[in-house]
């Protein structure tokens, strides 16, 4: 890879309701593990708990453009996790959109 490229990457916060996180877990699990497996343009999906958290889940997920990401929201895993979650939330997630920093030459 060149010291050039730049890749998109989502952090996504998600407040789960009390006694909601495995359901929301396993619709997170799966939407991350489909996404690595069926999306070329899907560099990394993790699904991470922060510590003294309970009801906090954060999605990292890196993708090789923007354009990768916009095609990972058409494929047929993401509705169902995306229906499938908001009835499992406190209120709407926060999601922030970042580019990779380029490491000077």
């Amino acid at each position: 890879m060149s010291s050039t490229t730049s890749h998109f990457v989502v952090l996504a916060e998600f407040r789960i309701k009390e006694g909601q996180v495995p359901a929301f877990l396993a619709l997170a699990h799966n939407d991350a593990n489909e996404s690595l497996a069926n999306e070329e343009g899907c560099l990394a999906f993790d699904v991470l708990t922060p510590e003294g958290s309970d009801n906090l889940v954060v999605l990292h997920e890196v993708y090789r453009d923007r354009a990768a990401f916009e095609h990972h929201m058409q494929m047929p895993h993401y509705a169902p996790f995306k229906e499938g979650s908001a009835p499992l939330l406190v209120d709407e997630p926060s999601v922030r959109f970042f580019y990779t920093a380029i490491r000077p030459e």
